[in-house]
């Protein structure tokens, strides 16, 4: 086996774990095989990337939102599965530190780690890669730079925008009669609406994603609705669209999205899986994260919200304004109006 054997960690959710998808390809470039570190909320996405040979999923206590006990078997088991890599790249959002990843995976014998880290790492790190975090710089951007300070780049002909492996999943059965267009799948049969988000302060009120459904469908539009909350789609899409809540795998869900003309959603993991299939999005935005920063990368979007509104950068997950005002004030019309938009 000819090049290193590199771990690359990126602990928290899926979106985050897909935005992590150039850094992965350039690493897998020089390298002979590429371990990939997922929590269990971002496993289903890490196996989609291209170039990873193989997942492994860890609880993390310090990056989960609903964090487990420190346990000292897990952390040992950990600590094993890790033993024979010979680098790692430690992925970690501007709030989240690499430093406890690094002790356990120097314990592992992994010789050679890079990580951000404005914290002084002593002889944790071997790339200590500093960043202006008073810059907002698109996520898989910076991940991607910390890969390049460790010494891999992306191959050449690759652009650096967020892919997933194929083949994808035969979605015919679930929605079979949306993919025929002149009797020929197209890229475009639907828009897909998906109304779940992992945090409350990032959701936009059902019942105007159900208004929105609407007013699609009488546009013009089919319509799709997907997510893994069955009584919020079942409402969202009424009698006048496909309910497809609960039943996709992550890996169905991309199948689905890169059919579609659009996703409308919030900031959560699908809009980023959009993105990884090509497929525009109409972002229903809250700015308690820096859209600079977390808007879906490297395709064409309609970027909805106050990004002004008072929660800004608060990294709030449930909304800390009355009324949430930053989302709440959007109207069914303007999501319908973007969608027209990113359709024509």
């Amino acid at each position: 086996m000819s090049g290193p054997r590199v771990l690359v960690a990126r602990l928290d959710d899926a979106g985050d774990v897909l935005l992590a998808g150039p850094a992965v390809r350039a690493v897998r470039a020089r390298a002979a095989e590429v371990v990939f570190l997922a929590g269990p909320a971002g496993r289903a996405a890490a196996m989609l990337l291209p170039g990873v040979d193989r997942v492994v999923e860890w609880r993390s206590p310090w990056i989960m939102s609903e964090p487990p006990p420190v346990d000292r078997a897990e952390v040992e088991a950990l600590v094993e599965q890790a033993r024979g890599c010979d680098e790692a790249l430690i992925l970690t959002s501007f709030h989240q530190s690499a430093l406890p990843l690094a002790l356990l995976l120097r314990l592992a014998g992994v010789r050679r780690i890079a990580a951000v880290s404005d914290d002084y790492p002593g002889s944790l790190l071997d790339v200590r890669h500093r960043v202006d975090e008073s810059v907002d710089v698109p996520e898989a951007e910076r991940m991607l730079a910390l890969a390049r300070a460790a010494g891999f780049e992306l191959p050449p002909g690759d652009d650096g925008k967020l892919a997933v492996r194929r083949p994808l999943p035969d979605i015919t059965p679930e929605i079979g009669q949306l993919l025929s267009v002149g009797g020929v799948a197209g890229k475009g049969a639907y828009v897909v609406v998906h109304p779940g988000a992992s945090a409350p302060a990032r959701t936009w009120p059902a019942e105007k994603h159900r208004q929105t459904v609407r007013e699609l469908v009488h546009d013009g539009h089919r319509v799709v609705v997907t997510g893994k909350e069955r009584d919020l789609t079942a409402f969202v899409a009424g009698d006048d669209a496909v309910d497809l809540g609960g039943r996709t795998s992550f890996a169905d869900l991309a199948a689905v999205l890169e059919h579609a003309g659009v996703l409308v959603s919030g900031n959560t993991g699908p809009a980023h899986l959009a993105a990884a299939v090509g497929t525009p999005v109409v972002s229903l935005f809250a700015p308690v994260v820096p859209a600079e920063r977390w808007a879906p990368y490297g395709v064409p979007a309609v970027l909805l919200g106050d990004q002004d509104a008072p929660c800004r950068a608060s990294r709030a997950r449930t909304c800390p304004v009355p009324g949430h005002p930053c989302l709440s004030q959007i109207a069914s019309e303007q999501v319908v109006k973007a969608v027209r938009e990113l359709t024509q």
